[in-house]
């Protein structure tokens, strides 16, 4: 395809998600939404309506995805659907010569996750994850400046997501999917906001891994008092996932990740995210930033005049200026978009992918790992929170991989153009 040429997509699951996409894409010139999926009529008529209210062309719809994937006028898919038929229909769609977008969330199963390998190795169509937090501005910032060495040798890290969603609870009975799998699952359910960017940060996939994990949940409560808070009765449903569910990951190069799931108690947002190295600190937390050699630290004496060392956070804005990811230089003052113009900046690299026919800044085995946090942490905690390993869905591809494509929307590497 020509860069100019506008990238054709169809899209597979007509929910909140898609709708929000749809906001999205219909303030880019770049795409046309030319065909769209789902098993309700009802939900086909809604999207429909959309297009109307907007004044834009309405798509083909279909009721069956395989044939909208034989659809020639579709260049490229996204798949918004259930997270257990976001990997069966990613499948069928490289199988079919289509670039997909998947929607996040976490594997039911490590097979599935090599059925997703498989059929990308077996066609050589790319497969994304939309983890729109991978182009969050700070989280690209600190890629920024960890690729320039500023936190020197990297040691620690942590990421998370912690969202009060209490109204799951009540969900539970409109059967939507999120409820069900709290409901049902003990582990970490929602692990890629927080772990992708890490992971990116770690070349996770590109000359370091994942090895092995624990993970550990507490008492299940916060979903009950919600539901009880708002019904007024007593709660008439245990809910399986622990409050808080904490992973630790024990990466091959020495470094180990701390992650944090916890959606069912009162608490602002947070993805919890933190990068620490010898010379220096980022904690989302803090709103903070430490650098040696370039944050206040000075001397201070003790109510017995012994000398002590102070320490002291820049905020993280006063870095913009110097660091900011030239994606976000390019970017700041045209921001478009949901979640504060991460999706269209994860969905632009998707499409830009698509249109000079490159891998996927974020790949197929950047997808298995992350997605695969949640079973193995589920039989983690199944096993009293034993450690289990990783797959190695490279087949040892990690160890010295070919460079990635040069792009302005890679995650390992920083480009400017």
């Amino acid at each position: 395809m020509a860069e100019e040429q506008t990238v054709r997509i169809g899209i597979i699951g007509l929910g909140a998600r898609a709708e929000t996409l749809l906001a999205t894409i219909f303030e880019m010139k770049e795409t046309a939404v030319t065909a769209v999926c789902d098993v309700r009529e009802e939900k086909i008529a809604r999207i429909h309506g959309i297009f109307d209210a907007h004044s834009v062309s309405r798509p083909k719809a279909y009721m069956d995805y395989r044939e909208l994937l034989d659809d020639p006028n579709v260049d490229a898919v996204f798949v918004p659907t259930s997270w257990n038929s976001h990997l069966p229909i990613a499948c069928d769609c490289m199988r079919k010569g289509k670039y997909v977008g998947i929607e996040v969330g976490g594997a039911s199963s490590t097979e599935e996750l090599w059925q997703l390998v498989h059929a990308h190795e077996s066609t050589g169509v790319p497969c994304m994850m939309l983890e729109n937090c991978c182009y969050g501005r700070n989280e690209l910032m600190v890629l920024n400046m960890v690729r320039q060495g500023l936190f020197g040798e990297l040691i620690y890290c942590e990421c998370g997501y912690e969202h009060d969603l209490g109204e799951m609870s009540w969900a539970v009975e409109k059967r939507f999917e999120r409820s069900i799998h709290n409901l049902r699952r003990n582990g970490d359910l929602y692990p890629t906001h927080g772990l992708g960017p890490i992971a990116k940060i770690l070349r996770i996939n590109r000359g370091n891994r994942f090895l092995s994990l624990t993970s550990t949940a507490t008492k299940a409560r916060g979903f009950a008092a919600a539901l009880e808070a708002h019904t007024g009765k007593k709660a008439d449903k245990v809910f399986n996932a622990g409050d808080v569910v904490t992973t630790v990951i024990k990466c091959a190069n020495g470094e180990t990740v701390t992650m944090i799931h916890s959606v069912s108690l009162p608490r602002p947002y947070s993805r919890n995210g933190r990068v620490q190295g010898t010379r220096g600190i980022w904690l989302e937390n803090a709103g903070g930033i430490y650098v040696e050699g370039i944050s206040p630290r000075y001397e201070k004496l003790d109510v017995a005049n012994n000398p002590y060392t102070v320490h002291e956070w820049d905020k993280v804005e006063s870095f913009y200026e110097k660091y900011d990811h030239p994606i976000w230089q390019d970017y700041r003052n045209n921001v478009i978009g949901g979640h504060g113009g991460m999706d269209s900046l994860a969905m632009r690299a998707f499409f830009d992918a698509v249109r000079r026919r490159i891998p996927t800044p974020i790949d197929v085995y950047d997808c298995a790992a992350w997605m695969s946090v949640t079973c193995l942490s589920e039989q983690s905690i199944a096993m009293g929170s034993m450690p289990v390993p990783f797959p190695d869905f490279t087949n040892g591809k990690w160890i010295d991989r070919a460079p990635e494509a040069p792009s302005r929307w890679a995650l390992n590497e920083i480009y400017s153009d």
